[in-house]
């Protein structure tokens, strides 16, 4: 296969969020997912799951990466019937030989994360610091309001790439003035929670209507990976407006009101 696996080459899935990153050797990790090291040896060769660490040249430690992707391998082989060349296939992006089931639709978000190149490991809180000050106090006031989970594991805490960006971008916020002085805080994000909760179920109610048994998991990444980013302008180009209109009208509206 010329491009990375699924699971990235070291990074975790997105569903490993609430999951420490434990590290382990062969045996358990055969214990953790009840596959042989052997089958666990295929999937290596084949690049369905990632490299493990080598800390030294014969010891090999894994990770809840590859306990996610084995169970991912397991379930499009039980629920979808693909063999591992359809897997490989739909990894690599060119879809499986035949049509699947809503089934391998489950592993849509890890696909569309390493299409897009971001499954990659998670960002410490302590590196964000390093350019935003208040990257730990914002993290944990946008996990207390619901807005992201903060990972917690032996190098100290951590975030997801997408969370890491939503501190990131409020970093930037603060830096043209949104902070304290002006009684701002990352918790006046929360109202987001509802208003991208009630957008993304209606895409996503969408999108099944209109594709379900009739493309593969692939395709469907593809169409999703340059689809997020077109919406996310158009939806953008509408809360601008918007708020402009309404500035207006709040402006103009006598103090009373």
């Amino acid at each position: 296969m010329t491009g990375k696996p699924l699971w990235g080459d070291r990074g975790l899935s997105p569903h490993c969020e609430h999951v420490h990153n434990v590290r382990m050797k062969m045996r358990a990790l055969e214990e953790r997912t009840g596959v042989h090291r052997e089958v666990i040896r295929v999937y290596l060769r084949e690049g369905l799951i990632p490299q493990p660490e080598r800390p030294r040249r014969t010891v090999a430690v894994y990770g809840e990466e590859h306990v996610q992707a084995i169970a991912a391998i397991k379930r499009l082989q039980r629920e979808s019937r693909l063999t591992l060349g359809q897997i490989k296939s739909l990894i690599a992006g060119e879809g499986a030989d035949a049509r699947v089931d809503a089934s391998a639709f489950d592993q849509l978000e890890q696909l569309v994360a390493h299409r897009s190149g971001n499954d990659d490991p998670p960002v410490s809180i302590a590196t964000l610091v390093e350019r935003y000050p208040h990257a730990e106090e914002d993290a944990r006031t946008l996990a207390r309001v619901g807005l992201l989970d903060i990972l917690s594991g032996d190098g100290g805490d951590s975030l997801s790439i997408s969370s890491a960006q939503l501190v990131r971008i409020w970093g930037e916020m603060r830096q043209h003035g949104f902070d304290e002085h002006l009684a701002y805080s990352p918790d006046v994000l929360s109202f987001y929670i509802e208003a991208a909760d009630f957008v993304g179920r209606r895409e996503a109610t969408s999108f099944l209507e209109r594709t379900d048994g009739k493309i593969d998991a692939a395709k469907a990444a593809s169409m999703i990976e340059h689809a997020l980013p077109l919406m996310l302008d158009f939806f953008g180009l509408l809360r601008q407006r918007a708020f402009f209109r309404h500035f207006d009208a709040i402006r103009k509206r006598p103090l009373a009101d």
